[in-house]
Order: structure tokens, then C-alpha cells, then sequence
């Protein structure tokens, strides 16, 4: 069997037969993939380190008959602390659900996004919303569907009033508003710019003031589910 050295991110998986679990991989070059952990539930595996949600390393994956089989795996993180406060458990969890049904193909700049975010998420304190309002943004973006901008998608006027025309997925102005709208606050649009603009890095030293970290979060998943057709889950303060 042929084997292949893989950079990825466990962000899923299930248990199946006795001791196995299948997981889900993503990966910068290959996006998601699935390999099986052969009797990595066994009091002894060798490998329970990589069956993990956020086990983030190098996968050493051989092609099997049915099924990719992982059969090495060197980590480079888990992301650990993620397990002991609930707020940035829940948000771990929805980013690796972001990723897990918005990519179609290989994308490098969104796996090296997923790590930032994580790495902010794990390791700085950063208020709730932020890393995964970013995030999202940033998915947005890579596959085309960015709607920040001070003018009208439809007539092309500078806004005055914003609404966020759910049908088409972009900012419209009062006039052009038809179908499913959504008023966009100055709050929520202050909140949406500026983390647009801010590193990962420096998300810890921004204050975004009346909760318009989640107004952001709240109109970003009314987009996504109408992109993708997935429902992402409610996130707790922390």
C-alpha cells in the first residue's frame, strides 16, 4: 500500500466496529479527507492522539482497498486548554463545524486561518465572538461571497442605511432591498469592519463595545446557512 505524509487537523470523526474510529482530516492541500484509527479505542493504541477533535499535526495515511488508513502521527498541537472552559470549547467547536460543511476544495489560506484562530482562541484572552466572527468572514471571502463594502451591491450608492439582503448575500441599501432583509446596525457594521482588519494576534487588544461582536455573529450564520445549508450552534460568553 502506498502511504502519503499529510499536514492536518482532526476535526471530526465516529466510532465504527469494535476499537476503530473513522475521522475526518483537513488538510491544506488535499481539504477534508477521511482515514480510519484501527483499534485506537483499545486501552494500549498507539495512536489515541490523533482520534481527537482539534489533534492538529502530520498524519502518515496509507490507501487501503476501502479505506484511507492513518498509521503514523506525529502532533504538533492539541489545543487542549479548549477542554476546560466550556465558552471556547463551544467556539473551538464551531469553528471545525464551519470548516467541516463550507469546504468543497484544497485551501491553504482557510487551514492556516482554522490554526490562527485556534491558536488565539487556546492560548490569548480574547473576548467571545471574535475569533469565530473572523473566521467566518475570512471563508466568506475565499470563496468569493465578501459583502463588506460602504455601497449598495445593487445600485452601487454609498449607504446610509444598511440592510443585508439575505437572497443574495450582500449589503443593500433601503431601495433595493427585496426578499429576506436584515437591518445592519452601525454596532453590528463597526463590529464586522474592524474585526475584518485585525490580526488573530491582536484580537486580545480590541474592544468592541454594545455587543456588537454578536449582532456580527448572529447576521454571519444567517449567511452561512443560507450558503451552505447548515445551521451553526449558539456560542457562550465566557
Amino acid at each position: 500500500m502506498a502511504s502519503t505524509k499529510v499536514t492536518g487537523i482532526v476535526i471530526g470523526g465516529k466510532d465504527i466496529k469494535e476499537k476503530d474510529r473513522l475521522v475526518t482530516l483537513f488538510t491544506p492541500d488535499k481539504g477534508l479527507l477521511t482515514a480510519v484509527l484501527r483499534g485506537v479505542r483499545g486501552d494500549k493504541a498507539k495512536l489515541k492522539l490523533a482520534k481527537e477533535p482539534f489533534s492538529f499535526g502530520e498524519f502518515i495515511i496509507e490507501e487501503g482497498k476501502i479505506s484511507n488508513i492513518i498509521t503514523g502521527f506525529d502532533m504538533i498541537d492539541n489545543f487542549y486548554c479548549l477542554s476546560s472552559d466550556l465558552g471556547k470549547y463551544y467556539e473551538g467547536c464551531c469553528l471545525l463545524d464551519i470548516v467541516a460543511h463550507s469546504i468543497s476544495e484544497p485551501s491553504p489560506a482557510i487551514f492556516m486561518e482554522l490554526i490562527r484562530a485556534l491558536k488565539t482562541l487556546c492560548y490569548d484572552k480574547v473576548s467571545a465572538y471574535y475569533c469565530v466572527d473572523k473566521f467566518l468572514i475570512s471563508v466568506f471571502e475565499d470563496a468569493g461571497y465578501g459583502f463588506l463594502s460602504d455601497k449598495c451591491a445593487s445600485c452601487g450608492k454609498v449607504l446610509v442605511d444598511k440592510y443585508f439582503d439575505v437572497s443574495i448575500g450582500d449589503i443593500v441599501c433601503r431601495d433595493c432591498c427585496r426578499g429576506e432583509c436584515v437591518v445592519i446596525n452601525e454596532d453590528c457594521m463597526r463590529a464586522l469592519n474592524i474585526l475584518s482588519k485585525t490580526n488573530y494576534e491582536n484580537l486580545p487588544s480590541i474592544k468592541i463595545e454594545h455587543g456588537g461582536e454578536v449582532l456580527a455573529y448572529k447576521l454571519l450564520k444567517l449567511n452561512f446557512q443560507s450558503k451552505y445549508n447548515e445551521k451553526l450552534g449558539d456560542l457562550v460568553s465566557f
